[in-house]
């Protein structure tokens, strides 16, 4: 799907009268609701770098990314509207959203020490041949996790951290690591 799809199904879930697992649980609906409006924020005040911006003018070769997240996750929140800037640089860029808990499930081929780690995007050349794989986070926010992890912070307080981190970055690390692939 492409992000106007991907945001009308976060849209679609926030209206459903009985939605479906797992946005049937309270918690789920006010991660969706809360996910949407950063996704708003960035993707009016997201900017890319300069040097992200002329690395992907530079590719000449078509590529195609494929973006796995889910409407939940706070760190795709922050991360995909990023990507699919990015992705819009360049015509020769095509790109599909998937849902990690869909069909098919193609998270299980890129798994982050075992777990199912989002977002994730993987970067393919014209013959389908993966390029490299991102995520599911910047270096910089995995340390933050890593460190709350470490001092057995509990699930609210990591996800107060890393929001913090998010909003104090502004996409740059993103960028940066992006561009790292493009040079």
């Amino acid at each position: 799907m492409n992000y106007n799809k991907y945001t009308e199904t976060a849209e679609k879930i926030l209206n459903e009268s009985n939605p479906p697992e797992p946005y049937n649980d309270p918690a789920f609906m006010e991660y969706v609701k809360l996910n949407r409006s950063r996704m708003k924020r960035w993707e009016t005040h997201g900017i890319l770098s300069e040097g992200l911006i002329e690395g992907l003018k530079k590719i000449k070769s078509r590529q195609h990314w494929i973006i796995i997240s889910e409407p939940w996750c706070g760190d795709a929140a922050h991360i995909v509207p990023f990507i699919v800037k990015a992705a819009n640089q360049n015509n020769l860029i095509s790109y599909d959203i998937q849902l990690r808990d869909a069909e098919p499930f193609l998270i299980n081929n890129y798994l982050t020490n075992g777990s199912k780690s989002i977002p994730m995007l993987i970067v393919r050349d014209e013959n389908n041949k993966d390029m490299f794989v991102w995520g599911p986070r910047p270096k910089a926010a995995q340390l933050v996790m890593e460190k709350m992890k470490a001092e057995n912070a509990d699930f609210e307080t990591i996800k107060i951290a890393l929001q913090n981190w998010y909003n104090k970055d502004k996409g740059v690390e993103i960028c940066k690591e992006l561009s790292a692939h493009f040079q």
